[in-house]
């Protein structure tokens, strides 16, 4: 297969689900036992160009959040979002210094993938008929904080996933979850793809071209911005139970292609 055809593909894969709750790390895994490892470069620029489409749909609303200080509720929005950032800025940099290896294998990947889907069904049984609301609390904040870094301590949860439904869990309406995770994503993402790409090119590891490179990043980003866009309108008046079912038939199916 030409490099630049599985450049595309794991751009698109990227792209889909960076933002949505289904794991990337899991469909990158599973893509990469076919076409093959990228590099970790690579693999930092599809992801930037991910978080780049997020910052274009949620343009409006960036802006706000940078130039409407003098509002109290935008000001109160901004804290929050800097205090559950801090969480997992601290806390990464605290398990970096303890050296906490994280797992590689696909197998725990696949298993936190698909309990995750379980959660996801769980989560949307319990909450059917009880009231959700659109306001995030200090709580909601910094449990959205703790939940993105248990995520990034085990790949296949999901970041969006596992923020998402720390979210729910407290009362949070879809909608409002939704846009909070994304935000959150913004700075955590560009700061840890920032620190990655820094140590891959001084570390000299080889990476691909940077054609290729940047094809990916293209292609993730327009993937992305498809994606973010729609699950903006589709949660409006949806639940994430097909997402809780996707994650449980690709956890199986990894685990399946591994035995």
């Amino acid at each position: 297969m030409p490099d630049w055809v599985s450049v595309i593909i794991l751009g698109c894969l990227e792209g889909i689900t960076e933002f949505l709750p289904v794991s990337s790390t899991g469909h990158l895994l599973l893509a990469e036992h076919w076409l093959g490892h990228k590099s970790d470069m690579f693999n930092v620029v599809i992801q930037i160009g991910a978080v780049l489409a997020v910052v274009l749909v949620f343009a409006r609303r960036v802006g706000e959040l940078l130039t409407g200080w003098a509002k109290p509720e935008v000001r109160d929005y901004a804290f929050k979002l800097a205090a559950a950032f801090l969480i997992t800025a601290v806390g990464g940099l605290l398990l970096k210094k303890m050296d906490v290896r994280l797992p590689k294998d696909p197998e725990p990947v696949a298993w936190a993938t698909l309990i995750g889907g379980v959660a996801f069904l769980a989560i949307e049984v319990l909450l059917k008929d009880r009231p959700a609301s659109e306001k995030v609390t200090w709580t909601v904040a910094l449990v959205m904080g703790w939940a993105q870094l248990i995520a990034a301590v085990f790949p296949g949860a999901s970041r969006s996933g596992a923020t998402i439904l720390m979210a729910l869990a407290l009362g949070l309406g879809r909608p409002a979850a939704v846009e909070f995770s994304f935000l959150l994503g913004i700075p955590t993402l560009l700061a840890a793809g920032a620190k990655e790409t820094y140590d891959a090119m001084t570390d000299g590891t080889p990476h691909e071209p940077w054609n290729m490179i940047v094809l990916g990043l293209v292609v993730s980003a327009i993937t992305a911005f498809i994606s973010v866009k729609w699950l903006v309108g589709f949660i409006r008046n949806h639940t994430f139970i097909p997402f809780g079912w996707y994650r449980i038939a690709m956890g199986a199916l990894i685990l399946l292609l591994l035995r």
